[in-house]
């Protein structure tokens, strides 16, 4: 067999279904032998940069890795989507071609070191010289990629591999890594057991969920643990979802991305915070500050990276395993603890923020002209995620689409139903991701919330939306600039005159037609209304361009950006 075969038998093997891609002459050797695969479907994108962000939503949604590839002089526009999944610990295998292995120094064209590039932003990162080595290559990749804290691996391929013949016995897969997580094991009994104690105990305790709950699936461990503990329990915006809006103990997302005053006072107020699956960012603790380190409040922190915990907090007890599996044998072992509590919390205070969000979603501020409220809009999005929960993904870029719907859009729907690349909150994520999610479970209907700023990254994959016909409906905020940095130069640091956030008003909805995409420019609320109703009905794509207030004006929940518009007398204000 050659390169080339080898490599589409073992994604055989390990039940590879898409690869997201983008042509070049050093991958066409790969191309020849992919014809005879249909099997492995070969998504092209328009840009290599959407690549790996399609294969790194379609991985959240199946839990399988996402696949992405790409040629040499593009190997460097997979990078954000890299990043992005190195970041959340998102299982991907990154397939670079290459030059013939040495060229690069003799400047042949389009050749440089890849590996130094990915080997920051990478578990592990291989040079494959010999086609007979691709099995075992693709075998350690895999079981990289999915065990422990799950993340990107690189493998780069000269272009004479592909053709390059080699007998081959060892074409075999192992299946327990074809799924994330990989292995599960079990943090420390003894530890495990005194954290329970201490929650069972503690009078205010607190849970915050992160993404890693979504990656070890521990949905009913998470609510039953809360349940029967009676403890409050808050996600970050990437792990919103982990915990469904009607579990009675759930207060939301806290933090800056997303916490509103009610849900992050429960964290001002916690005696014990007990950290489950997140990496305590700057998002979710507000620079650290939401709580603070040097508090007198106890940390416990459950993670499947050893990095992680303990990095951000002084924690009295460091669990290190997966969250499924280590609540799972705290859940076994509570009724072996005195089960007796005495809180400060209770239920009555838990609806009031439920309530409490409520009521901001419902504003009576109907806006009906032009430019409209962002509220108004959400309101009538959670209209339809009510009655459709079981069908509808969102998925957002960061700005108007992203904050106001990550504080205030719910579901009784447990599980992944809210998609941000947030780790790192790079524009541009959306569209794609959605792409890669609506491949991963065709039984959804994909929303997706961005804006102007992120969609000027992006706009060629209209084209890949309308050759796939891809059931995505794109809510496109439009301000006419940068206004979350617009936002973050006036509250943050105070400048009088926004700087390189402007620009020329466009007719997004005019771009969406020429690519043959259904379109909708409303020009009041009762338009989009009708046209969100219209888009949903129908099948396929669709944009709805939407003229909104920017982040300046209506000021959403950023504790930083809240104090200062009041300071300076602003109304408009979300928290």
């Amino acid at each position: 067999m050659n390169g080339s075969q080898i490599l589409l038998e073992m994604f055989k093997k390990y039940k590879v279904e898409y690869v997201f891609g983008l042509p070049g002459e050093t991958t066409i050797g790969w191309y020849k032998e992919w014809i005879q695969h249909p099997e492995i479907q070969h998504i092209l994108v328009r840009d290599v940069r959407s690549a790996a962000y399609m294969a790194e939503a379609y991985a959240k949604v199946t839990h399988k890795p996402g696949v992405c590839e790409g040629p040499s002089p593009g190997a460097s526009y997979l990078l954000p989507g890299v990043i992005e999944a190195f970041k959340a610990s998102v299982p991907l295998l990154v397939f670079t071609s290459d030059v013939p292995f040495n060229m690069e120094y003799r400047n042949m064209l389009t050749g440089y070191n890849q590996t130094a590039l990915f080997e920051s932003v990478t578990k592990a990162t291989f040079l494959v010289t010999k086609a007979r080595d691709l099995p075992f290559i693709l075998r350690r990749a895999f079981r990289l990629a999915v065990t422990g804290k799950p993340g990107p691996v690189h493998i780069r391929i000269p272009a004479d591999v592909f053709g390059e013949e080699a007998p081959v016995d060892d074409l075999y897969a192992q299946d327990m890594f074809i799924h994330y997580p990989g292995h599960r094991y079990i943090a420390n009994p003894d530890q495990a057991l005194r954290a329970l104690q201490i929650l069972i105990e503690a009078k205010a305790p607190l849970m915050i969920c992160g993404q890693g709950v979504h990656h070890s699936q521990a949905y009913d461990e998470v609510r039953e643990l809360v349940e029967r503990l009676q403890i409050p329990v808050g996600t970050t915006m990437t792990g919103k979802g982990c915990v469904s809006d009607d579990c009675q103990w759930h207060i939301g997302v806290i933090g800056a991305r997303g916490g509103v005053s009610l849900s992050n006072k429960f964290v001002e107020d916690a005696d014990v915070i007990f950290f489950v699956g997140t990496n305590t960012d700057s998002a979710g603790t507000n620079a650290w500050s939401l709580p603070k380190p040097s508090s007198d409040k106890i940390f416990i922190q459950l993670d499947i990276s050893e990095a992680e915990v303990g990095n951000n907090y002084p924690v009295s007890i460091a669990l290190v395993g997966d969250v499924k599996s280590t609540l799972g044998y705290m859940l076994r072992h509570l009724n072996d603890l005195k089960n007796s509590f005495d809180r400060r919390w209770s239920l009555r205070d838990i609806q009031k923020v439920k309530e409490y969000r409520k009521q901001l979603l419902h504003t009576k501020e109907k806006r009906e002209e032009l430019p409209l409220n962002p509220l108004n809009i959400m309101e009538e999005v959670q209209s339809y995620l009510t009655r459709m929960r079981d069908n509808i993904l969102i998925v957002v870029d960061p700005g108007v689409g992203c904050i106001y719907s990550s504080a205030l859009l719910s579901n009784s729907k447990e599980g992944l139903w809210y998609i941000a690349g947030y780790s790192i909150g790079a524009l541009g994520y959306a569209v794609p991701a959605a792409v890669g999610a609506w491949l991963g479970n065709k039984n959804n209907t994909i929303i997706v919330l961005t804006g102007d700023g992120s969609f000027g990254f992006v706009a060629g994959e209209l084209e890949t939306l309308y050759r796939l016909n891809a059931n995505i409906k794109i809510l496109l905020f439009r301000n006419d600039g940068f206004g979350w940095i617009r936002a973050e130069e006036k509250f943050g640091y105070n400048l009088s005159c926004p700087f390189a956030t402007e620009f020329s008003p466009i007719d997004y909805a005019a771009i969406a037609s020429g690519f043959g995409i259904k379109s909708y420019k409303p020009t009041s609320f009762s338009e989009f209304c009708h046209a969100l109703k219209e888009s949903l009905i129908n099948p396929g794509p669709s944009l709805i361009e939407i003229l909104v207030l920017s982040e300046d004006e209506f000021v959403p929940p950023v504790p930083k950006w809240v104090a200062a518009a009041r300071n300076a007398g602003i109304e408009n204000v979300i928290y």
